[in-house]
């Protein structure tokens, strides 16, 4: 099913390569945040007064994003039905819907394997970040590789048993995986895609009994042949929000940051 929402008006852009379309994955239930709470979808959980969502939609406007391919499935009627609401002006939205929402999100980014047919730009729905990293993601990607959002600041991520770890040697990715014992990065969550990820998707896909595959998996064989590019994303700032303690802990420091910049 492929919605489409009003048309792209005039906006001052930025030309960062050849990037203007872009990949969110909200196809999950979002249990873990929501806990029991079934009236409040994940994308849309306040966040100091504002839906989650609309946080990366503000970024991804101001990176120059014309089109955005949302990957929805559970709830996705509610889902979609909210999103058209708060859509902004500008921008282009499809929507795409994954029916295996309950397999991980390797099988979310196939499902746009044949919505997109040029380099684009994937993230999550539950992720928060600093609009400079998308901007430096995208003027620093090679779109001949996979290139990947790290942080190195390893001391600040707030729950780095969850995180999404990564080990690299200079500026390529070796390996990726919550459970790594040798790392020196944490996957922000946001990516520089060439269409080869979906071959690679497959790959890991058929590696697994050809039913269900994650996006870690797709990365770890692209990262075998060398071909996944690690972008430092410096001082910037980001957060996972899966927990009620991670959102706990993005509005803290989301409020502090605010309260920095007006002083």
């Amino acid at each position: 099913m492929t919605v489409a929402i009003g048309e792209a008006d005039s906006f001052p852009y930025k030309l960062m390569h050849a990037i203007s379309e872009a990949v969110i994955l909200m196809a999950g239930e979002g249990s873990r945040l929501r806990g029991s709470d079934k009236t409040i979808l994940k994308p849309f959980v306040p966040v100091l007064r504002r839906p989650l969502i609309s946080y990366t939609l503000d970024a991804l406007i101001g990176a120059g994003i014309k089109t955005v391919n949302f990957v929805v499935g559970y709830e996705s009627e509610r889902i979609i039905a909210q999103l058209k609401q708060l859509f902004p002006c500008g921008l282009n939205a499809l929507f795409i819907e994954n029916p295996d929402w309950q397999k991980q999100n390797g099988v979310s980014v196939l499902a746009a394997a044949h919505r997109v047919t040029s380099p684009f730009l994937l993230t999550m729905s539950d992720h928060l970040f600093d609009n400079t990293i998308v901007d430096r993601l995208i003027e620093s990607s090679d779109l001949d590789f996979l290139n990947v959002a790290v942080d190195r600041k390893l001391h600040s991520i707030f729950d780095l048993g969850d995180a999404m770890k990564v080990q690299t040697r200079r500026n390529r990715v070796t390996d990726i995986g919550k459970h790594l014992r040798k790392f020196d990065a944490i996957d922000t969550g946001l990516f520089v895609c060439s269409l080869e990820i979906f071959d690679y998707l497959e790959r890991a896909k058929s590696d697994i009994g050809g039913r269900d595959c994650s996006l870690a998996d797709g990365v770890r064989i692209m990262a075998d042949d060398d071909k996944v590019r690690a972008i430092d994303i410096g001082t910037a700032w980001w957060q996972d929000v899966d927990t009620p303690q991670m959102l706990r802990h993005a509005e803290k420091e989301m409020a502090k940051r605010t309260e920095h910049a007006l002083t």
